[in-house]
């Protein structure tokens, strides 16, 4: 949920972005056109780009920090090569490589598909049917145990409940803070001391009983919201954002489905149609609400680190403020998971 930042200086994005033609010129054989930044995303080590060709093809390019082989591009490629059509596969380089590289950046090409995502526009009920379909061949997939080997494992680590914590500490100090929004941040947080306190007390709670269960893992998205399903505008979908796969419990991507991010996917008539697809499954209550509970706890970790430790941002900290709030709004992600822990 962090906001996308494009890196570099106008100067440097000049050079960056001319680098990034040249890259899919010798390395794709695409030669580009136009290159338009798509301030797009959750990674603040990425940016993405829409390319566009002298005969009028679009691909999707992301640039990564780093080079190195990316664990979510092989996994597109697996999921994809072996029938998963919801999901969009790396263009391979002139040398069958899934991704290439230009100084201290790793690229990625995608066919450039046309459409919105699941915040922007609902999914229709057989769209719903589709997507169950597609995250149940997912969970499904029989991983090699080279692959399998390289995915992170879930740890169910106290980083984020313990950021928050902290952030607790910090405004307790009483430090002097000036910035309208952080003024406003540090507010809200104060008025909801007990439900934030609440929220991470009971993750450590569900946190300790999970442990002892040794659920079975399986291959999870791990970040499968709205914003992640692409719907396109001839009507197919697409699971998007293959950044941090992790092998963890099913419930780690089912707790999306119904869990309201951004006030969406929150309709119990859309969570029974994507389990007409999904097909029959024992979800784990307490997993469920283990996890509904920790999301909420990293993205207030985040965006109070966001906001109350940095003054940058211009208008995007405005969005983020109100994307912070909402999250206690009625029906919102914190009722939802208040709501799925009274159910256990």
């Amino acid at each position: 949920m962090k906001k996308n930042k494009h890196i570099g200086s106008s100067f440097d994005d000049f050079l960056q972005e001319q680098h990034i033609i040249q890259c899919l010129n010798t390395n794709y054989g695409i030669k580009v056109a136009a290159l338009t930044f798509i301030p797009l995303g959750a990674d603040m080590d990425a940016s993405v780009y829409k390319a566009q060709t002298y005969d009028q093809s679009s691909y999707f390019v992301k640039l990564k920090r780093g080079c190195h082989q990316d664990i979510g591009t092989i996994m597109q490629l697996l999921l994809h090569d072996n029938g998963i059509k919801q999901i969009i596969y790396p263009i391979k380089t002139n040398h069958g490589q899934p991704t290439c590289h230009i100084d201290d950046f790793t690229i990625t090409a995608y066919p450039f598909i046309e459409g919105k995502n699941g915040f922007n526009i609902d999914l229709t009920n057989g769209q719903w049917i589709t997507l169950g379909k597609a995250l149940k061949e997912v969970h499904e997939f029989h991983l090699p145990s080279s692959i399998k080997d390289q995915i992170k494992l879930e740890s169910y680590s106290p980083k984020w409940r313990e950021a928050v914590r902290s952030m607790y500490t910090y405004i307790d100090t009483e430090q002097r803070v000036t910035d309208e929004i952080a003024l406003k941040l540090l507010t809200f947080m104060k008025e909801h001391r007990a439900t934030i306190q609440r929220l991470v007390n009971r993750a450590d709670q569900l946190e300790q009983k999970i442990q002892k269960q040794s659920p079975e893992f399986v291959l999870c998205h791990s970040d499968i919201h709205a914003g992640n399903v692409l719907i396109a505008n001839d009507g197919n979908i697409y699971i998007v954002d293959w950044d941090q796969p992790i092998m963890a419990p099913k419930e780690r991507d089912l707790m999306f489905i119904g869990g309201g991010i951004a006030n969406v996917w929150n309709n119990p008539h859309e969570e029974k149609l994507f389990y007409k697809g999904y097909g029959k499954t024992e979800i784990n209550k307490k997993i469920l609400a283990y996890y509904r509970h920790e999301r909420i706890v990293e993205d207030i970790a985040i965006y109070s680190q966001q906001l109350l430790l940095a003054t940058n941002g211009g208008k995007d900290r405005e969005i983020m403020y109100k994307q912070f709030i909402d999250m206690f709004e009625s029906r919102g992600v914190v009722d939802i998971a208040f709501k799925t822990d009274t159910d256990l």
